[in-house]
């Protein structure tokens, strides 16, 4: 074997096994800041084929407060196919770029899709990919999020929930209290959000708001709250609380509303597959109520979750939220139940007195009649 078939051997084999050690992949080294260079101008928009434009202008301060963001997804963390700028020409990449793959973090989610009436309408040649819903670039929390804040963003881009639903009793407080998803997505956990509703200044309170007036932190308000340090907000404390609120002038009400889990299983909603059982939600023992939350949000979207006993549905009155049969105030009941017993008392104590006096009114009417 000569010298050059040898070493050309070598050269082989060294390429080899470069090319089988698995090397990790990179994204390409262009930050987001080189993006916004373009994308940050509110006018930029691309001209579609069916020759519709359409905004590619990014809010940048809305994106730096996304979920994508916060967890350091790149602009080229999705949109792989670009793998540099060319900032001398006109359009610094391709003006055709490959849909960004969700899926690719989000598999579960991305499966339980697949089984949605939402993916299934695409057999009748409607499109409804991720972004119709959640967009892209400002994918933040939905913890804390009010009931109204979801349908906005989500259900009630497409849906009008008052063109159905007649057989639903109470309709309009079903809307206003209780999220779509936690009847048409029925395998989806289910909580009670809780928020504290300001009567002076008339608007829900963040958690700056509270912590500022409590004199505290976010690290400190459960200490302060949770008496026997187990990490739930019990009756009597939630009494204190209310009592530490009004001392610190933070005069409201708790306003309470059913909300799902973001979890996989949301995504899977099909017709008739929704919840109709009125019972799930209207007994004692409903496990809907199990789960209660009050979250406190701050301005830069950081939340603390503070869990609540479910006793607290029990003892105190949540504005405009009482499920009959779910949620009583046991206290409520029993002062009803003295108030009927009281009305049947009086009707039994008045019939037997005139029962037993009977002989005495029949005689002083004989004695009218005679005088």
């Amino acid at each position: 074997m000569t010298k050059k078939r040898i070493k050309c051997l070598l050269m082989y084999g060294v390429a080899a096994l470069v090319l089988s050690i698995p090397w990790p992949s990179f994204s390409a080294d262009i930050s987001n800041d080189d993006c916004m260079q373009c994308h940050s101008d509110e006018g930029l928009s691309r001209t579609e084929s069916e020759g519709i434009k359409e905004k590619v202008y990014v809010d940048q301060n809305a994106f730096n407060y996304s979920m994508h963001n916060i967890n350091g997804i790149k602009c080229v963390d999705c949109h792989e196919d670009i793998t540099e700028l060319n900032m001398d020409a006109e359009l610094p990449h391709s003006a055709v770029l490959a849909p960004a793959q969700c899926a690719k973090c989000h598999a579960e989610e991305n499966e339980a899709y697949q089984n949605s009436v939402h993916r299934k309408a695409k057999g009748k040649g409607v499109s409804i990919p991720c972004y119709s819903c959640h967009e892209y670039h400002y994918v933040t929390k939905l913890d804390s999020d009010s009931v109204f804040e979801r349908e906005n963003r989500f259900c009630l881009k497409c849906h009008n929930p008052n063109n159905s639903h007649d057989w639903l009793p109470q309709k309009e407080a079903h809307f206003a209290y209780v999220e779509c998803s936690v009847c048409h997505a029925p395998a989806a956990a289910k909580r009670i959000n809780l928020r504290f509703y300001d009567l002076i200044q008339q608007k829900f309170l963040n958690a700056d708001d509270i912590l500022a007036a409590l004199k505290t932190d976010t690290k400190g308000f459960m200490p302060l709250i949770d008496i026997d340090k187990d990490g739930i907000i019990n009756p009597d404390e939630f009494d204190n609380m209310v009592f530490l609120f009004r001392q610190a002038n933070l005069r409201g009400t708790f306003h309470a509303e059913l909300v799902v889990e973001m979890s996989p299983s949301v995504h899977q909603i099909n017709r008739g597959g929704a919840q109709g059982d009125c019972n799930q939600c209207h007994e004692p023992t409903s496990p809907f109520f199990q789960d209660i939350t009050f979250y406190l949000r701050t301005k830069d979207d950081r939340l603390v979750t503070n869990q609540v006993d479910r006793k607290v549905l029990e003892t105190y009155n949540l504005n405009h939220f009482y499920a009959l049969g779910g949620t009583r105030v046991r206290l409520l009941d029993m002062i009803g139940i003295l108030i009927f017993l009281g009305g049947l008392g009086v009707a039994a104590a008045h019939l037997t007195i005139r029962i037993l006096t009977i002989p005495l009114r029949q005689r002083r009417k004989e004695q009218e009649h005679h005088s």
